[in-house]
């Protein structure tokens, strides 16, 4: 069993619904990601999401776009932040998803990608820009690395189709609670409650959603019928905010308290 799995599993005997908070590798810099995703742990994260900085963001609203822009700046690449992971594995056992798009895994080389991430200590892949149908382009040798492969599923996906997605799901299922960008606005709980609860119904593996959930209580609203929530761009602009703040850590731990605070327990 995977962390992933183990985390979930903990989660479930515990009764509670998972936190996993995005952040931007590299925003400000690789070594203050360090530090973050160690404070991101201490104040309740049970997952930690890790956006690789593109040029062409596309699904990421202004708050991730410009902070893609000062990772890629400051020079962060996909190799600096597999290093920044290993170095996070010599203290942690927390699960890390990488999220971001196939052009920089293409460049890469797909191959060498599984096998530098999961040496690195990465748990899980998700590419956004990526399709099922395309899948076989990278799948196949995360899979023989033994990194999971998360898929999106969106509000607008039909009953047939989510079917077909949710068979393919490992580590967990990606709901998208919105069309459009991330950031652009808050979810409407009540339009997509059913609509998690069926893909949760069909899934082999736990539901976790994210885009517009930026409050605590949005978050509770949301963790009434996820596995798990996903907040981005409100730690992003935090981090933003206050990157050369000396009390960043504290700002970012706060935050995250107080949204793992406000998730209702689950029986």
């Amino acid at each position: 069993m995977g962390r992933i799995a183990k985390t979930f599993a903990r989660l479930k005997a515990a009764g509670e619904v998972g936190l996993i908070p995005f952040i931007t590798a590299g925003d400000p810099d690789l070594r203050t990601t360090e530090e973050l995703i160690f404070a991101l742990v201490d104040a309740g994260a049970d997952i930690i999401e890790l956006g690789v900085p593109f040029s062409d963001p596309m699904a990421d609203g202004p708050t991730i776009q410009l902070a893609s822009e000062r990772a890629l700046a400051g020079g962060t690449t996909l190799q600096g932040i597999l290093d920044m992971v290993a170095r996070v594995r010599l203290r942690s056992q927390v699960p890390v998803v990488l999220m971001g798009y196939f052009n920089p895994v293409f460049r890469y080389g797909g191959e060498r990608f599984a096998r530098d991430a999961a040496r690195a200590g990465v748990d899980a892949v998700l590419l956004v820009d990526l399709p099922a149908e395309q899948r076989d382009e990278i799948h196949p040798h995360l899979r023989a690395a033994g990194v999971d492969f998360i898929q999106l599923v969106a509000p607008t996906t039909p009953p047939e189709r989510m079917k077909e997605l949710a068979a393919l799901g490992e580590g967990f299922l990606y709901f998208v609670s919105m069309t459009g960008v991330t950031g652009a606005s808050q979810v409407d709980t009540h339009a997509i409650a059913p609509l998690v609860e069926d893909l949760r119904a069909l899934s082999p593996v736990p539901v976790a959603v994210g885009f517009g959930i930026n409050t605590p209580a949005a978050a509770a609203a949301i963790g009434r019928h996820a596995d798990a929530v996903v907040v981005g761009s409100a730690l992003v602009k935090i981090i933003a905010e206050h990157s050369a703040s000396p009390d960043l850590l504290e700002r970012v731990c706060a935050f995250v308290r107080s949204l793992k605070q406000a998730l209702p327990a689950r029986g």
